[in-house]
């Protein structure tokens, strides 16, 4: 009888084939043909080879690779290890590059489509504090006082911002200059959050590869490279603080996970480097303060504290808070404010733990374990009191109000209509989810359950960070951008191991054995035996549906299916991502874009045309007054000085805005002089459909107004007697007596000449009734009318008033009744002298 010299499939197969190679390295064999043979039964010496068994009826031949495991497909083998490993990270390292280079070019479509220039309206002034500290030097910048800003009070720049932002990309002026490419700041500033894209897709790689492999690192860095979610707030041009944030935030994590892994202060000194950095440069560093304390905790509680966890968080925690009070903005924040508490009290917990253990390893003793643990609670009972005695006696800080925003999502309508009234601050609606991340918000859940089935202590971080940023992303459509690593991440995890079964050659030992099974010869009489008692047998479910473990999925024809669906929701993902991107996200605010009936580009500039001609028109110290939300524009772009601004750290000052705009011009004259304004700006987008004008923005001036003269401006007041927020005919005389809606319908209703007057946003007919102005005058108004400035009268020269004026040019003479009213609304007294 022959030696038995191969192992049978079932006893030979690895214990978990998802982690095959492609390429079976275990027997090097020679590239001739072999002799098929059963694996159970081999004729010659040569059973390390690679056997190919022909089908007993004729179909497909059956694969065993050198042990004698059953392949779905022949695979190389002869091929040495080190080959592969080079192969392998020569292929990584190709295709991670090239992913970086895709999230960079994804994001070029504005510079490509328009030109190289600063989106939005914070990014003008992060731009306009990165040439003071080019152009000045860091120490100008760092005590920098800009009178311009929020007239007549200014602004202490330096200790009011995050400076990292600003220092990185004043680090990479300079770096490109010491090596002879002198490059403009303001390219620097376009190409800084494209560049940072790139890194963030190899950060996201490293910080995958530490939860699953390598190959879910390649997806995941894919999936952030040209997600929406990411896109939205890293295109070129888009110089804002998260333009460099999200890589410093996936760094931030990754080193964590590796000191945790290791047990290494060093890692944990460069998570805190990362942290420091982070505080530098954006404010939702809070979530990376909460975010690593409460992984810590949870593995406490796991029971799983241990000196890896003690070293790596002590190190961050301790140099992390140290290097993060060297920001003037943040100082002692970090032990002064709620916000920190949990990161302080972690840390505290971690040294009684680890006093506690050391004791316990060195004294014995049941009573003095009792008295340990008595110990423990009263330390922990006083800590505790004394953090509510200094929060209530206001040494620490409560929690502010967009904390507070987060857990109750009408807390800012309420108490801070500032907040509430910016667009990224209302919550996400359900289709944001689809449009940010398509496929991957289905295959998140996946990836957290995989995360959930086997659950190291790295993937409890997962667990931990998609939880808490599902939340915070639902109330509040800006923090999508928070949620979207973690959700790539995830997804990559799930989409690896579906690829990773079906790709993988190996057939699992049950799935082996029954195709053994049926592959055997049988005799013809058997044959018809079996034939005979199939067809008697009632019909049953076969597969998922028959309850009952089934080879079929290892076949190539389902192989083929799986990968090929898989492969097209990639070719979808790249699609869409592409489409939301050129679409959605390549726009920048100043630059407006529109189709021509013939499908040709509409570009329309009416903002950079407004700003240029202010700054070539009007002096150089002429205050112009604005809304909020185009202060930065204004300031960047025109060089003028503004009544308020995005920083919106004055909630008094935008009000008295508010209170101008919403109030007729006898009440808004006064405040205008009172403040030194020479010109008014307002956004009006009825004539070419921009919805996202002043008019549509008034009602929240309204709000901010009632809020601090709550008898004087009253939200009700705007609105018909159905409710109706309405500009035509049925306009409240509140309404039609605004500032800011006779400044937007001024001459309106000559464009039509005599037709009705259609506001195209709101979809309402204009009053044809002209609209008379007496303290201003129209000074300029954009090509397609988005933009106009009115230029504020001074007093009359021989003391008449500005209505008086305004009919006496207009060749009327001022009825008694008209003249009273407007002596009531300056309040003066007319009448008979009392005697």
């Amino acid at each position: 009888m022959a030696p038995k010299t191969a192992k049978s499939p079932s006893k030979a197969r690895p214990s978990n084939p998802s982690q095959t190679n492609s390429f079976d390295t275990r027997t090097p064999i020679t590239p001739e043909l072999q002799t098929p043979s059963p694996p159970n039964g081999p004729s010659s010496s040569s059973s390390s080879a690679a056997h190919v068994v022909p089908s007993p009826g004729g179909g497909m031949p059956v694969f065993f690779d050198s042990k004698g495991n059953k392949l779905a497909y022949p695979v190389p083998n002869g091929l040495s290890p080190a080959a592969i490993n080079n192969t392998e990270s020569l292929l990584r390292f190709v295709i991670l590059a090239l992913i970086c280079g895709a999230a960079i070019g994804s994001r070029l479509f504005a510079v490509i489509r328009f030109e190289s220039v600063i989106h939005e309206f914070d990014p003008w002034f992060n731009f306009r504090a990165s040439k003071v500290l080019v152009n000045d030097g860091f120490y100008e910048f760092w005590n920098w006082f800009d009178p311009t800003a929020w007239y007549p009070l200014g602004r202490t720049v330096g200790t009011t911002l995050y400076p990292g932002l600003m220092v990185t990309s004043g680090l990479i002026w300079h770096a490109l200059r010491a090596i002879n490419m002198p490059v403009d700041i303001r390219n620097v500033c376009v190409m800084l959050a494209p560049g940072f894209a790139g890194l963030t897709a190899w950060s996201t790689y490293l910080f995958t590869a530490e939860m699953s492999t390598p190959s879910a690192g390649l997806l995941a860095a894919a999936f952030i490279a040209i997600a929406p979610g990411y896109i939205s707030r890293s295109v070129a041009g888009s110089y804002d603080n998260e333009a460099i944030a999200i890589f410093i935030l996936m760094a931030s994590f990754y080193s964590w996970i590796k000191a945790l892994k290791t047990g290494s202060s060093l890692w944990g000194m460069v998570t805190a480097l990362f942290y420091a950095w982070m505080v530098a440069a954006w404010g939702g560093y809070v979530f990376i303060t909460n975010m690593i304390p409460l992984h810590a905790f949870v593995l406490i509680l796991m029971g799983r504290f241990n000196n890896r966890l003690y070293t790596a968080y002590s190190s961050w925690y301790a140099i992390g808070t140290i290097a993060s009070m060297q920001v003037p903005f943040v100082e002692f924040l970090p032990i002064r404010t709620s916000e920190h508490m949990a990161a302080l009290g972690v840390f505290g917990l971690l040294q009684l733990i680890a006093f506690v253990e050391t004791v316990r390893r060195l004294v014995p003793g049941k009573q003095f374990q009792l008295l340990l643990r008595a110990f423990v609670v009263a330390v922990f009972v006083v800590s505790f009191a004394a953090l509510v005695v200094l929060t209530f006696s206001g040494w620490i800080a409560p929690f502010a109000g967009r904390f507070y925003s987060l857990w109750d999502t009408g807390y800012a309508k309420i108490h801070m209509p500032i907040i509430a009234s910016v667009s990224e601050h209302q919550p996400t609606a359900w289709p944001s989810f689809y449009f940010d991340l398509e496929m991957l918000i289905f295959f998140f859940p996946a990836g957290v359950y995989w995360c959930f089935k086997e659950l190291r202590d790295e993937q409890v971080f997962i667990i931990i960070y998609a939880v808490l940023s599902a939340y915070f992303a639902g109330v509040m459509v800006r923090l999508m951008l928070v949620i979207t690593p973690v959700v790539c991440v995830s997804a990559a995890i799930a989409f690896s191991k579906l690829l990773e079964a079906y790709i993988d050659p190996a057939i699992p030992s049950d799935a082996a054995d029954e195709s053994a099974v049926e592959d055997q010869p049988v005799s013809k009489s058997k044959a018809k035996k079996m034939a005979a008692a199939k067809q008697s047998q009632p019909f049953s479910f076969t597969g998922l549906l028959s309850g009952k473990s089934s080879s079929g999925i290892f076949a190539l024809d389902t192989r083929f299916a799986v990968v090929s669906t898989l492969v097209l929701f990639l070719f979808v993902f790249v699609h869409h991502c592409t489409w939301v991107t050129s679409s959605a996200y390549s726009s920048p605010s100043v630059v407006l874009a529109s189709r021509n009936q013939d499908g040709s580009q509409n570009i329309i500039d009416d903002f950079r045309e407004a700003y240029y001609w202010i700054r070539q028109n009007t002096p150089k110290d002429a205050v112009v007054m604005s809304w909020w939300d185009y202060g930065y524009q204004i300031a960047g772009m025109a060089d003028r000085p503004t009544l308020v601004d995005n920083n919106t750290w004055n909630n008094t000052h935008i009000a008295t805005v508010g209170k101008a705009m919403s109030s007729s011009e006898d009440v808004a004259y006064p405040i205008l002089r009172q403040h030194d304004v020479d010109y008014v700006l307002v956004i009006f987008g009825g004539l070419l459909g921009y919805s996202g004008d002043d008019i549509n923005k008034f009602l929240w001036m309204v709000r901010i107004a009632q809020g601090v003269w709550p008898d004087e401006v009253q939200e009700v007041n705007y609105f018909t007697q159905r409710g109706e927020y309405a500009v035509d005919d049925r306009a409240t005389p509140t309404m039609k007596n605004s500032l800011m809606y006779k400044m937007s319908y001024y001459r309106f209703p000559e464009l039509f000449g005599g037709h009705p007057a259609q506001d195209r946003v709101r979809g309402q007919t204009i009053p044809q009734q002209p609209i008379v102005l007496d303290t201003l005058d129209e000074a300029f108004t954009s090509e397609n009318w988005i933009v106009r400035i009115y230029k504020v009268k001074k007093e009359d020269a021989i003391g008449r008033e500005h209505r008086a004026v305004t009919a006496w040019n207009g060749g009327k003479k001022l009825g008694k009744s008209a003249s009273a009213s407007a002596s009531v609304g300056a309040g003066v007294k007319r009448g008979r002298p009392s005697m």
